[in-house]
């Protein structure tokens, strides 16, 4: 039976990712560890204690988990392989003995997610290091926000359902595996229709003015969609960076292979963090109560000096 490691303790909404996955690839015949933190999960894979491990890695309120960016930045061996989407919902819980209530705590990313109902409830805001062990940890004078499954788990109480700001977030999981293995692991025929995300980590040999603009041409004029970008900077290097991007083709696309051939030709360093089958859909719906508040487009009415712009 092959070890699954993810973020723990039982609970964490990385657990239900994990269990999700494991069902719907080997018949729940997966042995799942719990560990403390996501770099760990990934020394894990990469020492070959786990075949596997589970890590957020994007937020559809948050954005994306910094900590599991990182640990693929920094790993030579250890890439994704798949990804998994879960519904993010939060209930609230207390502990049967509980004393009079003066603090609320789960994970910052939580916390971020539940702010209105926060600050409803008057009590100051507690990090936890996972809504799991906020409710697995929680204090008799403490509000615990967790998935539900949390309650049953840790013996609490719930009193409230569904306190997150943005009813419908949804949350990415990677599955990871050592780089050796990952090619192993894509299909035979790479012409079976699936839809496929690569994200690749560039890092530009010269910085200046046009650089993400010609990284970013690139891959437009070669006609590949970009889903995501995110920029890190590099360790210990003042105002260099590397770029993060997610597109949505496989890398033996001839598309795909001819944009990295032109990056490569620039000079610039490619890193392939992942390849693996799409299983989120994008949203198409787009309206006001989804983009920054203030913003305006050109049905806004009202002075511009009042909302987004402030030229005008």
């Amino acid at each position: 039976m092959s070890r699954v490691a993810y973020l723990g303790p039982e609970g964490t909404f990385t657990h239900q990712a994990a269990l999700r996955w494991s069902r719907a690839t080997g018949a729940g015949g997966h042995d799942l560890v719990a560990l403390p933190t996501v770099t760990e999960v990934s020394a894990a894979v990469s020492r070959g204690d786990a075949e596997r491990g589970v890590v957020a890695i994007e937020s559809t309120v948050e954005g994306y988990v910094v900590p599991s960016l990182d640990a693929l930045l920094g790993s030579a061996d250890v890439v994704a392989v798949d990804e998994t989407v879960l519904d993010v919902t939060f209930d609230a819980f207390v502990r049967p003995d509980r004393t009079e209530l003066t603090e609320i705590t789960a994970h910052p990313h939580g916390l971020a997610q539940c702010q209105e109902f926060v600050r409803r409830s008057g009590l100051t805001p507690v990090p936890a290091a996972s809504n799991a062990a906020a409710c697995r940890d929680a204090a008799p004078h403490q509000v615990a926000l967790g998935p539900t499954i949390c309650g049953e788990l840790y013996g609490l109480e719930t009193t409230a359902r569904a306190v997150e700001d943005f009813h419908g977030a949804r949350t990415r999981f990677l599955t990871l595996a050592r780089r050796d293995v990952a090619r192993a692991l894509l299909p035979g025929s790479r012409s079976d229709g699936a839809r496929w995300r690569t994200m690749l980590a560039i890092t530009p040999k010269t910085t200046g003015p046009g650089v993400l603009a010609r990284i970013v041409h690139a891959f437009g004029t070669g006609g590949v969609n970009l889903s995501s970008l995110i920029t890190r900077p590099l360790k210990a290097q003042e105002g260099k960076y590397v770029f993060v991007l997610t597109a949505d083709a496989a890398p033996w696309d001839t598309t795909v292979r001819a944009v990295l051939e032109d990056l490569l030709g620039a000079g610039d360093w490619v890193k392939t963090l992942g390849v693996f089958p799409a299983r989120g859909e994008l949203d198409d719906a787009l309206d006001a109560m989804h983009v920054p508040v203030g913003s305006v487009d050109d049905r806004t009415t009202a002075d511009l000096t009042s909302g987004g712009l402030l030229w005008d």
